[in-house]
């Protein structure tokens, strides 16, 4: 599974994994308990593909930070997330040596190292960006009916 299918969802622990669009929604599973929940378009939710953590050049996309922590840990799971602030700060420095200390928070961190943590046990260990190319080949596909459609008369 790839980081565009992984929400977090304010307000609820852990990650989810997307598995179902609805009408006013989407149905998500946890990946703490495995119980499924109705997400309505209230909810505040982050597709972790799409989150970037601040440094003091650019935005480092979210994919990017746990391939490092996966390549520095060699697979294995980093610390734990309940560490103190001064080992977690330490620690998050070896990983992305110039990130923004003004703009990303201690509770950044945490919830960073604990989400990495979650999908490794998990198995989720591709860390690759989407392949985009998968995705413009469907909607040529999606295009074709409609083309060729209207040749009968």
């Amino acid at each position: 599974m790839k980081l565009d299918k992984v929400l977090s969802i304010s307000g609820k622990p852990g990650l989810y994994e997307l598995k179902a669009q609805t009408r006013g929604g989407f149905v998500a599973e946890s990946m703490l308990d495995g119980k499924k929940i109705s997400v309505n378009m209230r909810h505040n939710v982050s597709l972790l593909s799409e989150i970037a953590i601040y440094t003091y050049s650019e935005e480092v996309p979210l994919r990017e930070v746990f391939q490092k922590i996966y390549d520095k840990e060699n697979g294995g799971e980093a610390i734990s997330h309940k560490e103190s602030k001064a080992k977690l700060e330490e620690y998050f420095s070896e990983v992305l040596p110039d990130y923004d200390e003004d703009r990303v928070y201690i509770s950044d961190i945490k919830k960073i190292i604990q989400w990495y943590n979650l999908l490794v046990s998990k198995g989720i260990t591709d860390f690759s960006k989407g392949d985009e190319n998968a995705s413009e080949e469907s909607s040529e596909t999606e295009k074709t009916p409609k083309d060729t459609g209207g040749e009968e008369e």
